[in-house]
Parts: C-alpha cells; structure tokens; sequence
C-alpha cells in the first residue's frame, strides 16, 4: 500500500472525492466531450483550488489519514500536489457517466495506473440484483480481470458501489427513495457484494452508499468480510444534503469495520458554484475547507 498506512477505526481514511468528470463538466455548462480548451483549463483549475482549500486545514485533522480521490484528465495537478503532500492517493479507472463498467483506458489501464502510481486504483459500479443477467454478467467479467491485476500487481482495489432502485423495487416502498434506502438498499448491497465476490472480485475497500441504521452498516460489512476475507468499508456522500450525511457518518463511524469515508460534492459543490458566480478564491478555499472539517468532525466524534 505505498508509504501509507492501512486505514481502522482508529485511524480511519478521510477522502475528498473529486473524480467526477462528466457532472463536474456539467457545473462548466459543457459536456466532456464538447469542452473547450479554455472550459478544460477552467475546469483543471477550480478541481486545484478545491483540493487547496483541503490541503490547508489538513494540518487540523489529527487522528486520520487525509485522502484524495481524483482523476487525470480534470486532476492531473491535483495527484501530483497530492502525491507531494503526502495524502493517500485514488485514482478511478472506469469510463466516466456509464451506466455499466467499463475502464477508460482499455488495454492500457495498467500503464496509467504505474504513471500515477497511486494508493488506491478505484472503480464505480452500479449493480442490483434485478439487473439484466447479461449485463451483470460482463460487469463482473470486466471486474474479475481488474481485480485480478492489481491483486498480481500488489495494488489495493477501491470499489464504489452504488445500488439504484429497479422500477419494481421503488414501486414496492410506494416510490420512496428514503424507504428503499432504509429498508431495501441494504439487503440489496449484500447480495451485490457476495456476487462480485462469487465472481473472483476481491476489493480491499468497499465504498458504500450512506446507511440509515447501525444494523444495516453491520450487515454490509458481514457481506465485505464474508468467508474471513480481509476487506473494510467506507462511507460515500451521493451529493447529500449536510444533515443527512452527517446521520449516515455517526450510523458508519463506530461500526467495526468501517475505517472511514469518500466525500465530494457535499463538500464542494455549492461554494465552487458560488465561485463561478463571484470569482472569489479566498471564500472557495475557506467554505471547501471548512466543509471537509465538519465531516472530519463528525465522523471522529461518532467513532
């Protein structure tokens, strides 16, 4: 695992997520594929501000490992300053905005991974059991052959997974996302994580959506640890709004097993879309900061 030091409760792993690229284009008023050179430059810049404003409060988190999640193509700067820092260093390797996995860079992945040589090589899966069997099953292929690289080459394998509610599944809570959240998502997840593990996947981390119960956290982390197996859990932020994430942080926090979390927009979005508005770069840099240190926080105090 590099220079860093594998994640606990006691010394959890605290990420701001800042890998997004096609709804991060988005925020530009472009597309990826559509923007400009002057938008890319833009968009290059605001993602090195956002990392700033972490990097100056780092110094206050005591306790933790500070983390970044980023991507080269809007990111390059950001792994490097990263790197240099010190942080625990992600790096994503799927097609940005896909509704099913498939890796950016093809057959030259692994060349992109040794250039950035970061702690962690992450995917985003989206998977529900109620999913085509086709589809799943070439999912899990192309995972299968991901986690068996890295595993060769030594590299830890970060697996966000997101579980969408099936038409069916939505309609059964009565069109409730809150409902599926806390009553179906995590059933759902289990059977999701043995899945990819019957598959020959084998991730070290887990990257979860936010659970409403201190029973759901521990029964995804049984489906992690499954068979004895030696892997942990953290916790995502989907966008949420601050109240939320906060519950879903002190549900995860003192659950054994979850050693942290990946947080992103909750903590950037809305002050890089004030910049954009008032090109102020001193208020950037305190809101981002000061975002990350409320999650830093919370999640400390719920351990």
């Amino acid at each position: 695992m590099g220079g860093m030091e594998r994640p606990t409760s006691d010394l959890p792993l605290l990420v701001l997520a800042l890998d997004q690229r096609g709804s991060f284009a988005k925020l530009f008023g472009t597309e990826e594929a559509s923007a400009s050179e002057e938008d890319v430059a833009r968009m290059r810049a605001a993602k090195t501000l956002v990392y700033r404003g972490v990097a100056e409060v780092a110094a206050a988190v005591e306790g933790a490992q500070v983390g970044v999640l980023t991507d080269e193509e809007y990111g390059a700067e950001v792994l490097g300053r990263a790197r240099a820092d010190g942080r625990v260093v992600a790096y994503p390797v799927e097609k940005s905005g896909q509704q099913l996995f498939d890796l950016e860079f093809g057959d030259e992945t692994a060349e992109h991974v040794e250039r950035w040589d970061p702690d962690y090589v992450k995917v985003l899966v989206r998977m529900n059991p109620d999913d085509d069997a086709d589809d799943t099953r070439g999912q899990l292929d192309r995972l299968r052959a991901l986690s068996e690289e890295l595993h060769d080459s030594g590299r830890p394998f970060l697996l966000e997974l997101l579980v969408p509610a099936s038409e069916a599944q939505l309609a059964s809570v009565g069109g409730d996302s809150t409902a599926y959240d806390r009553d179906l998502r995590p059933g759902l997840a289990a059977q999701v994580i043995h899945a990819v593990q019957d598959a020959g996947v084998e991730p070290t981390l887990w990257k979860i959506e936010g659970l409403e119960t201190t029973q759901a956290a521990e029964q995804v982390v049984a489906a992690a640890r499954r068979g004895g197996r030696d892997a942990d859990c953290i916790v995502l932020g989907r966008d949420a709004p601050q109240e939320t994430l906060d519950h879903w942080l002190r549900v995860a926090a003192p659950v054994p097993g979850f050693v942290g979390f990946a947080v992103g927009r909750s903590i950037w979005k809305e002050p890089l879309e004030q910049y954009l508005a008032d090109d102020d770069e001193a208020r950037l840099l305190e809101v981002v900061g000061q975002n990350y240190l409320h999650y830093v926080r919370t999640y400390l105090a719920a351990r």
